[in-house]
């Protein structure tokens, strides 16, 4: 085990408290974020995987919010990191407003919604388009949803509607579909969910399946063994967040803010799709950048308290905790 990774008992931490933070828009099929913040010896960590994460498959999310509040993350090369705004499946003009008003030159528009037709993904990549002007990028997320003769429709439809995209992320759902659209098509694949769920996030690249790795530094076990990965991998390496409190956000931009290079702006500008947060002084972003912190920022009491959900909720999110920790 690194020196930096620590796996402790539960009883040791100063503190767990769980929370759950409304979202301005649906996000991933749900409208709010819920998750667990751990105190330790060293600061604090977040344990938040998703629903439809197994116990066994939430456990990287554990060794991450461990690393956090009781061991060490690397030490950064830069200050500050270049960040995309997120777009959510929102109408056009909502699109173009989020857009315009993001401060980023970068946006990912969230594409494939089974609520949302192709023509309206198409207006909706043009109207991002339009707020950026001709000098932006945008990027497109399909989380999976198409299955490869769809995605070779839709990219080719996407990238002319963005008078070019800088990148698709994870058009299918498998590492062979994903390297038969790569043949098909001339922009960029990105896989996130065919790294940060696999059993060898490394096979992406044997594959050749993508040309860029997203990496989120908590499904993957934390920075440190994100960063391995990143070293491993042989592709250029884009940061994502898993929209997390400003407490595990932090851990992303560590994350990025080690890697030697980062040649695409970061998808952690995801403080603006919760409506509050768990500390004081929120990771948001400014002129398009974040700072790379060199611990998580410290949970601010009201905010928390304010965040406390149900004694139900509280239990079930207590249950899984053990039950994943268990699996260390």
């Amino acid at each position: 085990m690194d020196s930096n990774e620590a796996t402790i008992d539960l009883t040791d931490l100063d503190a767990v408290r769980v929370y759950a933070l409304p979202m301005h828009t649906r996000f991933r099929g749900i409208t709010v974020r819920e998750g667990v913040l751990l105190g330790g010896p060293s600061g604090w960590g977040e344990f938040c995987p998703f629903e439809d994460y197994s116990d066994a498959e939430s456990v990287p999310w554990l060794n991450a919010a461990l690393e956090a509040c009781a061991g060490n993350w690397p030490e950064p090369v830069r200050e500050v990191v270049p960040v995309n705004c997120t777009v959510p499946a929102v109408d056009a003009d909502r699109c173009h407003e989020i857009a315009a008003n993001s401060g980023c030159s970068t946006a990912k528009v969230k594409v494939a919604d089974a609520a949302q037709t192709p023509g309206e993904d198409i207006e909706r990549v043009a109207a991002v388009r339009d707020a950026l002007g001709g000098s932006g990028a945008v990027r497109v997320d399909a989380n999976g949803l198409w299955d490869v003769d769809s995605a070779t429709t839709r990219i080719r439809e996407l990238d002319r509607a963005a008078g070019g995209l800088e990148y698709v992320e994870q058009p299918c759902a498998t590492l062979d579909e994903l390297a038969a659209v790569r043949r098909r098509v001339d922009v960029r694949i990105a896989a996130d969910e065919s790294i940060r769920r696999a059993e060898d996030p490394l096979r992406v690249a044997v594959a050749g399946a993508a040309d860029v790795a997203i990496l989120k530094a908590t499904p993957l076990g934390g920075v440190h063994r994100a960063l391995r990965v990143a070293e491993s991998c042989g592709l250029p390496c884009v940061v994502s967040s898993a929209v997390e409190s400003s407490v595990g956000l932090a851990a992303q931009l560590a994350l990025a803010g080690s890697l030697p290079q980062l040649p695409f702006a970061c998808g952690l500008g995801t403080m603006s799709l919760l409506d509050g947060d768990t500390v004081a002084d929120s990771l948001h972003t400014s002129e398009g950048h974040l700072p790379v912190p060199r611990r998580a920022p410290a949970p601010d009491p009201a905010r928390v308290a304010a965040a406390t959900p149900s004694a139900a909720t509280q239990r079930r999110w207590l249950d899984r905790l053990g039950r994943v920790h268990a699996l260390l």
